[in-house]
């Protein structure tokens, strides 16, 4: 009797340890060709014990910082940065636990993140004054940046910037989707290193790009995000939301500093208006929320982009480029 239970069990157990190894293999062989087909765009910078990577084009002073939103990459700005390449330099990065960069043991709050980009253009020998550029949950980190360093700093762009009190003005229903949205996050970051090294979860984001004929900076993405440290960076990130907007809110304004920030005309935060809660979210993200970043500023101003949603870098990045040229030509001397 023992026998019909225990030769079945090493079967399986056979089976399992060969599909893990057929798993481990396919996930190893398939990076190192993603890693072919999508190089590291820019160099690493060691931060103080780990490494955080920039990429910096044009020439000429002020250099432009490009700080990209939650869940995003360097790569974000591509459309953007050689816009401003042409008439000044620019760097874009990716935060610590993005992309090219090492994840980092220290809290993912905007405090920690504006020390981690200003020790990182120090050590790559970038030079201030420095003109800020922050979309979305990076709009938060830029203003910190500025209240660390505010000597540095002699302008900025926010288009579609977060605000410190953006989760206290959630409509309920939307609240508890963010909450929720949290608690999956912290749920995948105690598989995820399994579902990435067994090859899963490339086998399931391969299987959607086949689906939906992804294009290339898509299938980069897809790349990158299905790492470990990707998703538990924004799980970090997204956990210390709160505690970044009491950095933030502490930080200061930006006194007389030329200031543009960039409202889209569509949608909220990336998504479509489709009930009462989100309509009343935009009404106050729009006429609220972005109107009191403007004020952070005597020299601040409001541009409204019509055409596009959220994601103004990619559907609208000309408007991005030419707010940063107005702000680079109100700076007396550069």
């Amino acid at each position: 009797m023992l026998r019909w239970f225990v030769v079945p069990s090493i079967s399986i157990g056979i089976l399992v340890a060969l599909l893990a190894a057929i798993g481990v293999s396919y996930q190893t062989v398939e990076a190192k060709a993603d890693a072919r087909e999508f190089p590291q765009q820019g160099k690493s910078v060691d931060v103080g014990g780990y490494k955080l990577n920039l990429n910096c084009t044009g020439q000429g002073s002020p250099t432009v910082i490009l700080e990209a939103g939650l869940a995003s990459f360097s790569f974000t700005w591509g459309k953007v940065q050689p816009g401003i390449a042409s008439f000044t330099r620019v760097c874009s990065y990716d935060r610590a636990g993005y992309a090219w960069s090492d994840i980092s043991p220290l809290p993912r709050t905007s405090l920690q993140i504006a020390r981690e980009l200003h020790a990182l253009l120090q050590n790559a020998g970038e030079k201030p004054p420095y003109v800020l550029v922050g979309h979305s949950f990076g709009g938060l980190d830029v203003r910190m940046y500025n209240g660390l360093y505010p000597n540095e700093v002699v302008g900025m762009v926010l288009p579609e910037s977060t605000h410190p009190d953006l989760l206290d003005r959630l409509p309920p229903n939307i609240k508890v989707m963010s909450d929720n949205a949290q608690k999956m996050r912290e749920r995948q970051v105690l598989y995820a290193p399994m579902l990435y090294w067994f090859g899963i979860a490339r086998f399931g984001i391969r299987h959607e790009m086949e689906n939906r004929s992804l294009q290339f900076a898509q299938r980069e993405y897809a790349y990158l995000s299905i790492q470990p440290k990707f998703i538990i960076t924004v799980t970090r990130e997204a956990g210390a939301l709160e505690e970044s907007g009491a950095q933030v809110r502490a930080s200061g304004t930006l006194g007389d500093k030329p200031l543009i920030v960039l409202t889209a005309g569509r949608g909220v935060l990336g998504m479509p208006v489709q009930d009462k809660d989100l309509e009343d979210l935009r009404e106050t993200w729009v006429n609220d929320l972005q109107m009191q970043l403007v004020h952070l500023s005597s020299r601040g101003k409001r541009i409204m982009v019509p055409d596009t949603d959220h994601m103004i870098p990619s559907d609208r990045p000309d408007t991005i480029v030419s707010a940063v040229h107005e702000v680079c030509g109100e700076i007396p001397s550069h």
